[in-house]
């Protein structure tokens, strides 16, 4: 797998899983304690997001980090 091609999926995948959660930006960005403006940056690839709020994201979405970035097509949780 390409390098970029992690990236192609990255800041797609935070919307649709926003939206299949059925939740607002507005929504998403009260749980992470930003403004919507903030977290609409993500969303539209126009900020990187921090390791800590990456997390957060894979928690609220019972999801991993690697298939909100794009590193794999699963979308299982890990278990430890």
């Amino acid at each position: 797998m390409k390098v970029g091609m992690a990236m192609d999926n990255y800041y797609p995948r935070l919307k649709d899983l926003r939206e299949d959660h059925d939740m607002t930006q507005q929504q998403v960005a009260d749980y992470l304690g930003m403004k919507q403006s903030q977290y609409s940056r993500y969303e539209r690839g126009l900020r990187d997001i921090p390791t800590d709020i990456l997390i957060r994201l894979a928690k609220l979405y019972q999801t991993s980090t690697d298939y909100i970035l794009g590193l794999t097509n699963n979308a299982k949780q890990y278990h430890r």
